[in-house]
């Protein structure tokens, strides 16, 4: 059912390579079936937005009401409450550390340099939700926000047939997110980019979501912000050895490719032997999966057992992949992790298991897929700031520095940059 490869074979790298651009070639593909859609929303707004959620969520309400969202947090049950209050309270204390200083400097010129932080005004979380539900969602996204001091915080969420999650809900609560819309899909994006009569347009929009979210995201871009990387269907890579358990290697498998037909699954080993107990496993864990069909998709299309011979090769790979999730469930991991340069998050050791980081430990689940890592990073509190750069120039400052001002813009051809330089340091 999984691919496995040798790097030894000739030619592995393009096959590597060709395996890679296989998937990420279909979620680009998705793009263009998104474009009518979010040009729908833009001319017709609400009529358009209704008929999709019809179509796609069996839903025919895009603004809950306030009684109907307290009542159904009132049915959540005690223990996932105090899970997401956990995952909540881990979460604001490590993102809590991300805050910036203003910078402010005088030189000796006294110019007066400053560096300020401002929140964006107003954003958008997308929250999946019309197969599953992702509370932990919510809370990656929205807390960074929270600490920024982002003033409008809307959350846009596909019901399942026109229900929403009580825990999306009350993750939601515990956020103050006071705006919320049950609709889902390229739709979304498009409402919350270009606003209706019902649905007011944000600034940015943040969140994970499926290949249509990521492209329609990806369409947008221009007219409003979304985070500096792509955050598309889920992706993992682990490195293991002959010391790793490989029912616990199947599991963390499993546990990415439920999560979409587009999730990618890549194990690399030096050991044979692990590789052939680890695709053995993962048959036998699916058989008791909910999600089976979702996961054997992912597995089949896009899952890959690698067998290397050498850390340098590893190490190789492995910034080639530049996986959304990355396990080094290896004995010695320090070895090899100081030369990875490319990945979302790192996992070191055989406890520290991406589930886990998809939820309580404080660390961002909302993390650079499609090997975007090689030039981006997870949501941070960063995320939800703009810099904005604040210069007092002094009179003695700008005669000082002025001459090299005129000098390198006539150098350039823009003699009207010199000429407005030279009007202030000449002298009566």
């Amino acid at each position: 059912m999984i691919k496995i490869l040798n790097s030894k074979v000739k030619k592995f790298d393009i096959i590597l390579d060709n395996l890679l651009s296989k998937r990420k070639s279909k979620i680009r593909l998705n793009s263009t079936s998104v474009i009518k859609i979010l040009n729908d929303v833009k001319k017709n707004g609400d009529k358009a937005i209704l008929k999709y959620e019809k179509r796609f969520n069996k839903n025919k309400i895009i603004i809950p009401k306030a009684h109907y969202i307290n009542n159904t947090i009132k049915s959540l049950d005690i223990n996932t409450k105090k899970a997401i209050d956990l995952a909540y309270k881990r979460i604001f204390k490590f993102h809590s550390m991300q805050k910036f200083k203003n910078i402010y400097y005088v030189d000796k010129f006294k110019n007066k340099l400053e560096y300020k932080y401002i929140p964006i005004e107003s954003v958008a979380i997308y929250v999946p939700g019309s197969t599953a539900s992702y509370p932990s969602s919510v809370l990656m996204n929205a807390i960074p926000a929270l600490i920024a001091g982002v003033k409008r915080l809307v959350m846009i969420t596909p019901g399942n047939k026109g229900k929403l999650n009580p825990a999306v809900l009350y993750a939601a609560k515990k956020c103050k997110i006071k705006e919320i819309y049950s609709i889902g899909g390229p739709s979304a994006i498009a409402a919350a980019c270009y606003g209706t009569k019902k649905i007011k347009k944000v600034d940015k929009i943040v969140g994970p979501g499926n290949s249509f979210v990521a492209a329609s995201k990806k369409e947008v871009f221009g007219d409003v912000g979304i985070e500096g990387m792509i955050a598309g269907p889920s992706e993992i890579t682990i490195v293991c050895d002959k010391f790793s358990n490989p029912e616990w290697l199947a599991s963390d498998l499993i546990a990415q490719a439920e999560h979409d037909n587009f999730a990618q699954c890549i194990l690399i080993s030096k050991n044979k032997l692990i590789l052939e107990k680890v695709s053995k496993e993962i048959k036998k864990q699916l058989k008791d999966l909910p999600r089976v069909n979702i996961a054997k998709n992912s597995l089949s299309n896009y899952g890959i057992l690698i067998q290397t011979f050498s850390d340098q090769k590893i190490i190789e790979i492995v910034n080639k992949i530049a996986p959304e999730h990355l396990e080094l469930n290896i004995k010695n991991y320090k070895k090899i992790v100081g030369k990875i340069k490319n990945a979302g998050s790192i996992c070191l050791g055989k406890y520290a298991v991406m589930a886990m980081t998809d939820y309580n430990v404080g660390s961002n689940h909302v993390l650079p897929t499609n090997s975007s890592s090689r030039y981006s990073s997870g949501v941070s509190v960063n995320e939800f700031y703009k810099r904005i750069s604040y210069i007092n120039l002094s009179k003695k400052g700008i005669e000082t520095l002025g001459p090299s001002v005129i000098t390198l813009s006539n150098y350039e051809g823009l003699s009207g940059h010199a000429k407005s330089v030279e009007k202030r340091i000449r002298r009566k």
